[in-house]
């Protein structure tokens, strides 16, 4: 069952993690957009590209003896040596203050103090050899890490394999903190940036403009393998848009699933005010210029006033100690650093 859950949920993952590599990703500071483009990041909107640690350096009390996503047990005896197998899962253990202890990241962990470490997987794409080389005596995996078969190899060499559930919105940026710091044993310090995120989040969720509620789309573009989407009612994104006091329009025009092929009907019927995108997708369709070509794009409200809203494809749904950033991100490029849009 799992191994079916795995390939459904992981078969984006695999194209934003290819197209990543493609690209050349290296969490570029700034939101992507069309040169030039009145439309583009305000200042001071991007996401940095450091974590921020909590202040200072829990000391692990292992062993421990956890839950794990996949319905499993599992004993963590040592976390000198860990392997998150996602960018997000990275982040969360860089800033509870145990970065030291990562030997590898994913793709998609393009912060700047993840960013010299070796890569051992691409998002649905696992090498369980790069992994074992590195003798990890923990491994931390999304429940759409896989294949499963890989992941087998891992916990057949005897090392602890702990799934956490993926991020599906805003209500998950605690519980995943909270389960990768217990599995490390520091639920003190778990607790501790759980309440900092929540916190920052709230805040940046007060400055928003009331009475707006523009309507924006998600769209997952990778022009180089040729993949258009819009995001529907199961993107990921859509608690990040409700939370910047807009509407997903996807899933508000009616799309119950997560992606649907983009087509000209599908976006004169969402009719967004705003395009929301990741910014490696928005390069590789040409920019702003390029994605009004999109058929149906440039006939929306959005594409004639060339309002698009990018950011970072490695922290856009992370969904971790980083989501207030990218919250203020979305908010400012949607209104304007003064709200005047």
């Amino acid at each position: 069952m799992r191994r079916l859950r795995n390939r459904l949920a992981g078969a984006l993952l695999s194209v934003l993690a290819l197209s990543l590599t493609a690209t050349g990703c290296a969490g570029s500071s700034g939101a992507a957009s069309g040169a030039g483009d009145p439309t583009s990041s305000p200042a001071g909107a991007s996401v940095a590209n450091r974590v921020e640690p909590l202040a200072g350096r829990p000391e692990p009390r292992l062993p421990v003896t956890v839950p794990s996503a996949d319905g499993e047990r599992v004993t963590v005896r040592a976390a000198e040596r860990i392997v998150p197998l996602s960018g997000s899962l990275s982040e969360i253990v860089f800033t509870l203050g145990l970065g030291d202890r990562v030997v590898a990241r994913d793709v998609t962990a393009t912060f700047e103090q993840a960013a010299k470490l070796p890569v051992v997987t691409r998002g649905h794409d696992v090498s369980a050899e790069s992994v074992l080389s590195l003798k990890p005596d923990l491994v931390l995996a999304e429940t759409t890490s896989g294949p499963e078969e890989a992941v087998d190899q891992i916990r057949a060499a005897g090392v602890p394999v702990l799934f956490v559930q993926a991020a599906k919105g805003l209500d998950d940026v605690g519980p995943r903190i909270g389960a990768v710091a217990d599995a490390l044993g520091v639920p003190a310090a778990g607790k501790e940036l759980t309440r900092r995120s929540e916190q920052r989040i709230e805040a940046v969720r007060a400055d928003v403009p009331h009475g707006r509620e523009p309507r924006v789309a998600f769209l997952y573009l990778r022009g180089s393998a040729s993949v258009y989407l819009i995001g529907g009612k199961d993107s990921g994104a859509g608690s990040l848009i409700e939370a910047a006091g807009a509407v997903d329009a996807g899933a508000a025009s009616g799309l119950d699933k997560d992606f649907t092929a983009i087509t000209s009907e599908a976006l004169v019927k969402a009719a967004p005010d705003a395009i929301l995108v990741m910014s490696k997708g928005l390069e590789s369709v040409g920019g702003v210029d390029g994605l009004v070509k999109i058929p149906g794009v440039a006939q929306t409200p959005a594409g004639m006033d060339r309002r698009i809203v990018s950011v970072e494809d490695g922290v856009l749904l992370n969904y971790g100690p980083r989501t207030d950033q990218v919250l203020k991100s979305v908010v400012a490029q949607l209104y304007g650093e003064d709200g005047a849009k």
